[in-house]
């Protein structure tokens, strides 16, 4: 583990489920990268969905079939990113509720021992005047309320971290090696020349990792 920002990967996690949402999750993503850090960013940066979902509707896959195992192909990447590429961790703690799968992600990154800040402004989901303790407690009972905030606070917590000795994968618990496995396949796949433009290539290894009833020979 680094004890500054250089060359540090980092995981943002939050809501993304209309355009105000992915637009803040931008914003802060974009104010890492100016400060030194590089960024992982699911929606940006990873598959996006209804792209590949067209690919294998129309190989004949049933749609609620297909949008079955591409969510298992986004689990398994967005678990490999955490565990595997990216030391840190900016969760925004935004929404009415807390965006699920950001807490499920904050909750494997604490478990995992990452640095792990908390950004909100939003009001709605306090409990008496108090977070959630089962979500802020991971977080050690504080987050920063303004964006231009997050690039000091996510220093300071990996200023303040322990260093660990580098994660070993085979010693996690088989059912997150196995989407860790699967998810190194897909984000290689991903990176290679050409692979942003080529959603026929990324459908064909989605298949191949997770469609029902095909066993794999990309993780032989």
């Amino acid at each position: 583990m680094k004890h500054s920002n250089e060359q540090m990967r980092v995981y943002c996690a939050g809501p993304l489920f209309n355009r105000t949402e992915r637009d803040e999750m931008t914003e802060i993503a974009d104010l890492l990268t100016k400060t030194g850090y590089t960024v992982y960013l699911p929606h940006r940066d990873g598959m996006e969905f209804r792209l590949i979902l067209d690919v294998l509707v129309e190989r004949n896959w049933d749609a609620p079939t297909a949008a079955q195992f591409l969510h298992e192909a986004i689990f398994s990447l967005d678990v490999y990113q955490l565990v595997v590429e990216c030391e840190a961790m900016v969760w925004n703690l935004n929404g009415r509720v807390p965006d699920e799968g950001a807490v499920s992600e904050a909750a494997m990154a604490w478990m995992l021992g990452k640095p792990l800040i908390a950004y909100k402004d939003d009001v709605r989901s306090l409990i008496q005047g108090r977070y959630n303790p089962l979500l802020v407690g991971m977080v050690e009972f504080e987050s920063v309320d303004e964006i231009e905030q997050i690039p000091h606070a996510l220093s300071t917590a990996i200023l303040n971290h322990d260093l660990r000795p580098p994660l070993e994968v085979d010693a996690l618990p088989a059912k997150v090696q196995k989407a860790v496995q699967a998810g190194q396949v897909l984000w290689k796949a991903m990176c290679s020349e050409g692979a942003q433009e080529d959603n026929e290539m990324i459908a064909s290894v989605v298949e191949e990792l997770f469609a029902p009833n095909d066993r794999s020979s990309l993780l032989a």
